[in-house]
């Protein structure tokens, strides 16, 4: 297989991206719809017994050593880290970085669709009654970034806060995670691969802005992506493979020098060329 084109591929990520970015701020939901989706989240994990957001979001808040640090981490690494380890792949590994681009890339539009279909509230998002702190507002000194998720001062605009179900930081960070785990040849680079995943689901409910149930479906999309992988290359492979075997245009007709009419040339069979040899 002919490998990847750089230019080709930063072209092809960038129109995923900016197709996905533009996508997140056209399916903004109202906010009475995603408020009363993210009541219906938190609601049932509290039924479950399974809302750890609470007291992980109360520890972030309380310990600036942990919530400091924590924000620069769901500002930055969601960014930094993806596009790095798909660098490695097409670098370090590139008979892996097809199939594993075109699984990212699967599960992050299945996310959009997420995005759609359940617009919902970030527990950051919430009234001040149910017990949440936006730590990114709350340390917001620190950074960049405002009272608007990971947006720097002024561009909250250009984000959708409401694009919080299924969480892709946790899809991200899952996908890497694998990468890292599968094709690392290091114990270091192994490890990287368990930690990362794990700590950005801890981060981004600590601070505010997923529920768990919003990590579970992260995760779910990057599996569902994982299955139609396969089918989405196989299908590029069949459109490329007829786009290679168009029939030649003059279909055998040629014109020698000195004609005006191509004539149909005939190539010579095996057999005649065989009997040519025996005859000579």
């Amino acid at each position: 297989m002919r490998k990847p084109r750089w230019w080709a591929e930063l072209s092809l990520v960038a129109v995923v991206y900016a197709a996905y970015s533009g996508g997140r701020l056209l399916v903004k939901g109202d906010e009475a719809s995603a408020v009363a989706h993210g009541l219906a989240v938190l609601r049932f994990e509290e039924g479950l017994g399974t809302d750890a957001e609470h007291p992980l979001n109360r520890l972030f808040t309380d310990v600036p050593a942990l919530g400091v640090p924590a924000d620069f981490a769901y500002a930055s690494l969601h960014y930094l880290v993806t596009p790095a380890v798909l660098v490695w792949l097409f670098r370090r590994r590139p008979a892996h970085y097809r199939a594993a681009r075109t699984w990212l890339m699967l599960s992050t539009l299945l996310g959009l669709v997420g995005f759609t279909l359940l617009p919902t509230c970030p527990p950051r998002l919430l009234d001040a009654a149910h017990g949440f702190t936006d730590t990114m507002a709350h340390f917001s000194a620190y950074g960049w970034w405002g009272g608007e998720a990971s947006a720097p001062r002024g561009l909250g605009g250009l984000t959708n806060q409401y694009a919080a179900m299924p969480s892709l930081h946790v899809g991200w960070a899952l996908w890497c995670g694998v990468m890292l785990g599968r094709y690392g040849r290091t114990p270091l680079t192994k490890a990287l691969g368990v930690a990362y995943p794990l700590v950005t689901t801890v981060v981004v409910m600590g601070t505010a802005n997923h529920y768990l149930l919003d990590a579970v479906a992260g995760a779910a999309v990057m599996g569902a992506g994982l299955l139609l992988a396969p089918y989405a290359l196989r299908l590029a492979d069949r459109i490329g493979g007829r786009a290679e075997a168009l029939p030649v245009v003059s279909g055998g007709w040629e014109t020698s020098a000195g004609e005006r009419i191509p004539g149909q040339r005939s190539v010579p069979s095996t057999a005649d060329d065989t009997s040519s040899a025996t005859t000579g």
